[in-house]
């Protein structure tokens, strides 16, 4: 069967297999080609994407200091090559990967030289993306060591950002920040919270599953507000700035919905391995880390991600605590009667921005899935 033939067949068996099949196809479809055509049609002729241009200091950091911009360089080159070293745990550089790494450089290049817009250090946070890919396939003790490395990127980062003051961070760079810290932070605390509702000691048993329950029965609002206002009352003498209450705040509620998942993973592991791993002399501690652990996580990776989708795609519930978030920044923008035309196009960018973030997040989540599942036996 040739390449066309094939193509031929897929679209009768999806869009006319059956009568009803045909209608919904022959409604559908020119809808969708009609709403393609008149977005097409407004953002290339009648929007006026300059709003954005002159915005993107705003909407990437907020109130950062545009004389300490370089910071923000330096940490989105350490983000960018974590993100790599994530990326060469489920997908190879292969062919693709180097087409896709040559225009995108090509195009920063590009724009570098044309656009005041593109400044130059966009090279070097895709040079740092790419070269810890390449790295962390060629050197396993990084893949082995990610977990580390995360944390230990993580510490830097904040460290570098901090010159600037906690007060300044904001737009894009916050809300990466707070899913990045929370998406790191909630996993070991989830690991604890589920084996303590496993516990067979009743008050650690008690006291992790009433912890996980109150956090789900309350909203995150309510939960980022609470720990906001009830830092000063308790610790008045040490004052905590808005960006760390409101990042503890993300990170209590969330890990207890990791620790759902997780548990759900405990659950999944055959009572059998466990069995066969006490008879061979491992301690409770080295069951758990070698056996148990590893085979939970794996199936509970899909919920961890969408744990992290959760999480950045509510970063913009900071605003409760006076925090300006990319969501948040782009309200301000808006707010400058200048602007106030231009709503269309703040959010179609922000759209397509929130849009493209999760979706990078899912493809590799999907990816690592198929990677880890490679070999277990169903």
């Amino acid at each position: 069967m040739t390449a066309l033939q094939k193509k031929i067949r897929w679209v009768h068996v999806n869009l006319f297999a059956k009568p009803s099949d045909t209608v919904l196809t022959l409604v559908i479809v020119p809808l969708l080609v009609w709403a393609a055509w008149a977005f097409l049609h407004w953002a290339f002729a009648l929007a006026d994407w300059s709003v954005v241009l002159n915005s993107l200091k705003v909407l990437m950091t907020g109130m950062f200091p545009v004389s300490k911009l370089w910071l923000v360089w330096v940490a989105a080159g350490m983000i960018a090559g974590l993100a790599g070293l994530a990326t060469s745990t489920s997908m190879d550089f292969g062919r693709t990967a180097s087409i896709i790494a040559v225009l995108a450089f090509g195009a920063v290049t590009v724009g570098a030289l044309t656009s005041p817009h593109v400044a130059p250090e966009a090279l070097l946070v895709l040079a740092a993306f790419y070269g810890l890919w390449i790295l962390g396939q060629r050197v396993s003790l990084l893949r082995d060591h990610l977990a580390g490395i995360a944390f230990g990127t993580l510490f830097a980062v904040l460290l570098v950002l901090s010159p600037a003051g906690p007060s300044s961070w904001g737009g894009l760079l916050l809300s990466i920040l707070i899913t990045l810290t929370a998406a790191l932070l909630t996993i070991p605390l989830g690991v604890l919270l589920a084996f303590g509702r496993q516990s067979k000691v009743a008050s650690v048993r008690a006291l992790a599953t009433g912890y996980i329950e109150v956090m789900r029965s309350v909203p995150l609002i309510l939960v980022v507000y609470c720990i906001w206002v009830a830092f000063p009352l308790v610790l008045p003498n040490f004052p905590i700035p808005d960006v760390v209450r409101g990042l503890i705040g993300f990170t209590l509620f969330y890990s207890a919905y990791a620790a759902e998942f997780i548990r759900s993973g405990l659950q999944s592991v055959a009572r059998g391995q466990t069995e066969a791993a006490e008879a061979l002399g491992l301690s409770d501690f080295d069951l758990k880390r070698i056996v148990i652990l590893p085979q939970a996580l794996r199936v509970a990776v899909p919920g961890l991600v969408g744990n992290i989708l959760d999480i950045f795609n509510y970063a913009p519930l900071v605003f409760i605590i006076g925090l300006t978030d990319f969501l948040r920044a782009g309200q301000m923008i808006l707010a400058n009667p200048e602007n106030s035309a231009r709503t269309y196009e703040i959010y179609v960018f922000m759209f397509l921005t929130y849009f493209a973030v999760g979706s990078i997040i899912t493809f590799q989540a999907r990816r690592l899935e198929q990677k880890l599942n490679k070999g277990v036996r169903k």
